[in-house]
């Protein structure tokens, strides 16, 4: 029996739709040109249905143009610190403080650039801006006279160039560092004027602290009907079923848990429909499973002596009743390293190792919903059992922008 024309069609508006928003979620700026031009143009194909329901279940807006389709997510938690942004190279190092304030500052100063700029043009310029009063009085610092500074700021431009900001036209970063070179770029001004997604310019923000900044910066409009309060609340729980490996009941408040207890399966549903996720529902929490995992920036179990050092000390912790300190996790190492001298990387075997490895295999542990930070050391979250010695569980989570997590397998494997 031959399937109708029509049936054919819809499913194949249904798979292009799902690949469309999928490609939005692990990928927020797609550019006409380059690596994502299919997605973009995919996107392009479908922008009035993903606007719509983007902006009905996340609140986030979908801007497409000829050039690039840019999906302004804002995150459940703005205070989440495991997902940083990371240099555009293969050590993927993440950003620190200076290279966010570098980032910010450079944005500027394209802005009130030509259509080129060099790369020792926009060093001076931000040099002159990080001079500001109130930056030197909050300890910024950046004259490059340092190496670190020019490697700094090579990062922030890499990463520029990879959200296509920047398109190199000659030269290489290499050389500036090094003192025997410079850069010119072409700056994309329509993508540039897209890149940050916060719901107010950020100098109508007059809070203090740095979590009051944040809140205000990604502050929806005033709540004061029960339509507009029962929005933020689907709007936020979608954005953490989205984003988040796990959505932990135990970090909600009663009238978050509340709203998802009435409304977890049509939120769910809705979330697959759309992206082929499959919601894993616990006692505990939620994750919503990539079963094809492509939807994740932070994967686990990885390949190489990291990877095993950290399924092995996931499997420690699983093991744990309570918060391990640092320090009996790096001992966990020197005591592994003996064990597994024949597997590991000559340099994770060397004396004084042990820390920076812990500090690699808590974060990945951390950024998948494994763990949580406690003011002495590492505490278990439920997800973690997974990776306890065992029978294998068949199990994956995590979407865009964040982690999702991998099958479990013995951590006893290197």
């Amino acid at each position: 029996m031959t399937t109708p024309l029509a049936e054919v069609l819809d499913g194949q508006h249904a798979a292009d739709l799902r690949k469309a928003a999928r490609a939005l979620l692990k990928q927020p700026l797609l550019l006409a040109r380059g690596r994502y031009a299919d997605e973009f143009r995919l996107v392009r194909r479908h922008a009035s249905e993903l606007r719509e329901w983007f902006d009905r279940n996340t609140g986030w807006s979908l801007q497409v143009d000829a050039e690039a389709a840019r999906l302004r997510k804002i995150p459940g938690v703005p205070t989440d610190p495991t997902h940083p942004a990371r240099e555009a190279t293969r050590a993927a190092s993440p950003f620190t403080r200076r290279r966010y304030v570098l980032l910010c500052l450079a944005l500027a100063a394209l802005e009130r650039s030509e259509a080129q700029i060099a790369l020792g043009r926009l060093a001076d310029q931000i040099v002159l801006d990080a001079a500001d009063p109130q930056l030197v009085g909050v300890g910024v610092e950046f004259t490059l006279d340092r190496r670190d500074e020019r490697l700094d700021l090579a990062a922030v431009v890499r990463f520029l160039l990879s959200q296509g900001v920047l398109r190199r036209v000659a030269g290489d970063e290499e050389a500036y560092v090094s003192g025997a070179g410079d850069v010119l770029y072409d700056v994309e001004r329509r993508v540039l004027a897209g890149l940050l997604a916060p719901r107010r310019g950020p100098s109508t923000v007059h809070a203090e602290s740095f979590d009051d900044r944040l809140r205000e910066l990604v502050a929806e409009t005033a709540l004061d009907s029960d339509e507009l309060r029962f929005r933020a609340l689907r709007w936020h729980l979608t954005r953490r079923l989205l984003d988040d490996p796990v959505l932990y009941y135990d970090e909600l408040t009663d009238a978050e848990l509340g709203y998802l207890t009435r409304q977890r399966g049509f939120l769910t549903a809705r979330i697959a429909e759309l992206t082929g996720l499959v919601p894993e529902v616990r006692a505990e929490g939620i994750a919503m499973v990539d079963p094809d995992d492509d939807l994740t920036d932070v994967r686990m179990p990885e390949q190489g002596t990291n990877g095993h050092i950290t399924l092995l000390l996931a499997e420690h912790l699983a093991a744990a009743t309570g918060s391990v300190t640092t320090e009996r996790l790096a001992q966990r190492v020197r005591e592994l390293a003996d064990e597994h001298a024949g597997f590991w990387a000559k340099s994770a075997r060397e004396p004084g190792m042990e820390g920076e490895l812990v500090e690699q295999a808590v974060a990945r542990l951390a950024a998948l919903g494994l763990v949580s930070r406690t003011a002495n050391g590492v505490a278990p979250r439920p997800a973690l059992s997974r990776y306890a010695v065992g029978e294998a569980v068949v199990i994956e989570a995590r979407t865009p922008g964040t982690t999702r997590m991998p099958a479990q397998r013995k951590a006893s494997q290197p």
